[in-house]
């Protein structure tokens, strides 16, 4: 067991405490040489400061929580890359964990990062959640809260989104150029901030092309594999819909399969597109269309508006809602 402490090194040295703390900060007060000896010294007898006395006498932990819905999506996946090489870059540790689309699990993590004393989070909310309130408590109080992907509809809160209205709206518009008229639109729950924005994307080219809406093509849908199916399925049997649009990447994938199932791997006049990031698209048959979010972007962004205001506290910057656009990819 490892017991060299501050007070046992500055013994060896015969130095003082003080001399020995400020030199193992890097204090201007302390010469290069004497710091150069406690450093050595410091790593001779394998001395490791106390993380958690440091972070109470700093008030800082020099660590952020990533709360996401599920870790296993491509979409969350690559935007925890984005973040966690950005807090790296900066001296930061990263802490993540996943709501699994549960209001009440979301709430009991952030009182646990608000208690182990992380100095501030980053999150997208739950499929469950309906206001922030759970989250605005901490965040009056000196925690700082940015939010990216799913937000909340307040102005007064630092997010990062994609536009996701002009995704939606493009993906629409793509599939009534190539002659689709009946585009069914499968999304997530209505409360969801992306829900929204991507359903008015497609309605709204809908207008544009002078196509009726059909609100039986329409189809809100939950996250678990067996409700996507259904879903499908459904839709195949009373609607017959010649596109199908789905709103994110998780459903996407649980679409597209029982999709295929119907179909068969054949060619099909039948459209298929998604927002996801899935990489292996290209393998896919029929073709998965995709609009593809700037994920690892979102998650950088992210991370550097936390981080600026972690680092720069007396800036006191104003909220800022930051915007990146989508791209349209298509299959095979």
């Amino acid at each position: 067991m490892n017991n060299a402490t501050i007070k046992t090194i500055a013994a060896d040295l015969n130095l003082s405490v003080s001399t020995v703390s400020r030199a193992l900060r890097d204090s201007y007060e302390i010469s290069q040489e004497t710091r150069k000896l406690v450093k050595e010294h410091a790593e001779k007898v394998n001395y490791r400061p106390n993380s958690i006395a440091v972070s109470l006498k700093e008030n800082k932990s020099k660590s952020i929580g990533v709360v996401v819905p599920e870790v296993a999506n491509n979409f969350f996946a690559q935007t925890i890359n984005g973040i966690e090489d950005e807090a790296y870059r900066r001296g930061y540790h990263v802490v993540i964990f996943q709501s699994h689309e549960s209001v009440e699990r979301e709430k009991e993590i952030l009182k646990h990062l608000y208690d182990r004393r992380v100095d501030g989070v980053l999150i997208s909310l739950s499929g469950a959640t309906q206001n922030v309130e759970h989250i605005k408590k901490y965040s009056q109080d000196a925690f700082e809260v940015v939010y990216f992907d799913r937000v909340p509809i307040e102005e007064e809160v630092n997010k990062v989104i994609v536009d996701n209205f002009e995704g939606a709206y493009k993906a629409t518009e793509y599939m009534i150029k190539n002659g689709k008229r009946k585009i069914a639109h499968i999304t997530s729950p209505p409360n969801v901030y992306i829900t929204k924005e991507r359903l008015a994307g497609y309605k709204q080219a809908l207008a544009d092309y002078n196509i009726p809406q059909n609100p039986d093509l329409i189809r809100f849908c939950d996250f678990d594999p067996e409700s996507a199916y259904k879903t499908v399925e459904d839709l195949f049997k009373t609607q017959n819909p010649d596109a199908f649009f789905t709103s994110s990447d998780r459903l996407a994938l649980n679409c597209y399969e029982s999709f295929q199932k119907i179909v068969g791997d054949t060619k099909t006049d039948k459209l298929f597109f998604g927002f996801t990031n899935l990489n292996l698209a290209y393998l896919f048959n029929p073709p998965l269309h995709r609009v593809i979010q700037p994920a690892y972007q979102v998650g950088t962004i992210a991370a550097k508006i936390l981080l600026d205001k972690l680092l720069s506290p007396a800036l006191n910057t104003p909220s800022q809602t930051v915007t990146l656009k989508t791209e349209i990819k298509l299959g095979k």
